[in-house]
């Protein structure tokens, strides 16, 4: 991806650059807050779920710290999951052999 910035009329890249630990944070940081965002507004399983596997993997990545890791959790915990509406399975796989 490029863009064209006002400076110069050079193309210059608009990459997360992997060795950048702190675009990598925020990276993670925008990521997480989505998720955490559409839980709070869906109230569902699946976007509890979704915020919880990608705080985890963030954290244990290394891209957010324990701090920023406990304020989900907290949140988390205090979330009673017998509120949240159900997964959705139209389609249920169970009894089916693989």
């Amino acid at each position: 991806m490029e863009v064209q910035h006002q400076s110069s009329s050079d193309s210059k890249a608009n990459t997360l650059i992997n060795g950048d630990p702190h675009a990598r944070h925020l990276m993670a940081i925008r990521v997480v807050g989505t998720a955490l965002f559409d839980y709070q507004v869906r109230k569902t399983e699946v976007a509890r779920i979704r915020l919880e596997c990608l705080t985890t993997f963030a954290k244990e990545l290394g891209d957010i710290d324990a701090a920023e890791f406990a304020v989900v959790a907290q949140l988390l915990a205090g979330s009673s999951t017998a509120n949240l509406t159900p997964i959705d399975r139209p389609n249920s796989l169970e009894g089916i052999a693989l």
